[in-house]
């Protein structure tokens, strides 16, 4: 039966191949559970509520792409997407959490739509290599300050606006789980070098294991009043699911005379355009270290794997998370030796099996899932080095630089898609290379020239 599904023989892998691909694929993806309910409920959702979402938006989204596209892929909340989601557009904007689930779940239908048609491919053609890049590039510093504000090494300055932290100024609180933070930092980033799977998790888990016992010796002494609570657990597993509740069908629960028509179309449009960008940069970057691309360099699966990612951001809306996307980590398992959609099964069941310990993942503390941030931070950070920083390419390189420096001191991923777009029109319009520049980059300079002119 699983040969006649997935292909196993024709794909040269075996059914224990394919469980221990898909076994170190959730292992390295499984912090998301750690750091999604972290970072959305500063919205003011509920952590828990988030947590069951995030488990079954991965299960159905990988599921989909094990049995459409009967590729090795894993989908989960996305980084960066998830911090737009909680920081800009409720944080920075004031947009209720419902309203942006409701953008994200049109976010998904568009993607839906763009999925069958050639559509995608035009816009995907439309931005320019480095700009693609430098987005990429800029989320990962947004990510990182976040993790860097979550273990509290930030913190607000007058004179400079942001500093580090005093370590030995309520060093039983914010010092020590600052500092627990940095040696989590440390330990990721060792066990990372070392090639160990699951690293990012087990830096989670090493680090608020430090938590515990700096709480049972005195280190760290929790105080309600203030913010700071116990990071011992009380609850491992519960069968009362009752708290997804809170989240699923919220995204049609709208006061839409509380919504800007031209801002809210402005946020769906980031959330596509990371979420496009990030899926076929994903999907082709680990289709190609499999050996999956024909000679032409394309993926034959390409519109099941898109269609898939789209419908799982649909359905993790509808649920109570943000964007659901294709994660990188997927690469994980693919180097185990996964080949087909049986590794995203596995995967997926065991995101399933993951809603039983909803209680034990959101009593993880934040300066805990502060150094996946940083780590994860440093990965898409990398990218970088694709961008060329040569005297023949600053109409190209200017735009992706400030693209990059847009979005942490903006503190908003969409204000750096923005200014990296209008910034790339203008200086290659001025400087006569406008004949480069596809006519969709003006119409989108054009929105966002408007946008901060009647907004």
């Amino acid at each position: 039966m699983l040969e006649k599904i997935f292909k196993l023989k024709q794909n040269n892998t075996s059914v224990k191949t394919e469980v221990i691909a898909g076994l170190t694929t959730f292992m390295t993806m499984a912090y998301i559970l750690a750091v999604n309910p972290s970072i959305l409920s500063a919205s003011g959702m509920d952590k828990e509520a988030i947590l069951i979402a995030t488990c079954l938006a991965s299960f159905i989204g990988t599921m989909c792409m094990a049995f459409f596209a009967n590729l090795p892929f894993a989908l989960s909340a996305g980084l960066g997407l998830n911090a737009y989601f909680a920081y800009t557009v409720c944080g920075e904007m004031k947009y209720s959490w419902q309203i942006a689930l409701f953008a994200v779940f049109v976010e998904g239908i568009i993607f839906i739509i763009l999925s069958l048609t050639n559509v995608r491919e035009a816009i995907f053609d439309a931005i320019p290599f480095n700009l693609k890049k430098a987005v990429s590039v800029g989320i990962g510093l947004f990510i990182a300050f976040i993790g860097l504000q979550n273990a509290g090494l930030v913190q607000n300055s007058d004179s400079t606006l942001v500093t580090i932290t005093d370590f030995t100024q309520n060093f039983h609180t914010a010092g020590i789980t600052a500092l627990l933070a940095v040696i989590g930092v440390f330990i990721t980033a060792i066990l990372y070098i070392k090639r160990v799977k699951g690293s990012i998790l087990i830096g989670i888990v090493s680090t608020w294991i430090l938590g515990i016992i700096s709480e049972l010796v005195g280190l760290y002494v929790p105080n309600v009043e203030k913010g700071v609570y116990s990071v011992i657990p009380t609850n491992f597993v519960s069968f009362d699911f009752s708290a997804l509740g809170k989240t699923f069908g919220q995204c049609f629960n709208l006061d839409f005379k509380a919504v800007g028509l031209v801002n809210f179309i402005i946020v769906v449009f980031a959330f596509l355009f990371v979420d496009l960008f990030d899926t076929l940069g994903t999907i082709i970057g680990v289709s190609t270290k499999a050996g999956m691309l024909d000679e032409d360099g394309k993926l034959p699966k390409i519109k099941p794997a898109l269609l898939s990612d789209a419908i799982a951001t649909s359905a993790g809306a509808i649920l109570g998370t943000s964007t659901t996307t294709t994660f990188v980590e997927s690469s994980a398992g693919v180097a185990e030796g996964g080949r087909t959609g049986l590794t995203a099964v596995v995967t997926g069941l065991l995101f399933l099996v993951a809603v039983i310990f909803s209680p034990l993942f959101v009593t993880i503390p934040s300066f805990a899932t502060a150094p996946a941030l940083i780590m994860v931070g440093f990965l898409m950070f990398g990218a970088i080095a694709d961008i060329k920083f040569t005297d023949d390419n600053l109409t190209e390189a200017i735009p992706a630089y400030l693209c990059v420096i847009a979005m942490p001191l903006f503190y908003s991923i969409s204000e750096g898609i923005s200014v990296g777009i209008i910034s790339y029109v203008l200086i290659n319009l001025v400087c006569g290379k406008g004949k480069k520049v596809k006519p969709l980059l003006y119409v989108l300079a054009v929105l966002f020239i408007l946008k901060y002119i009647f907004l």
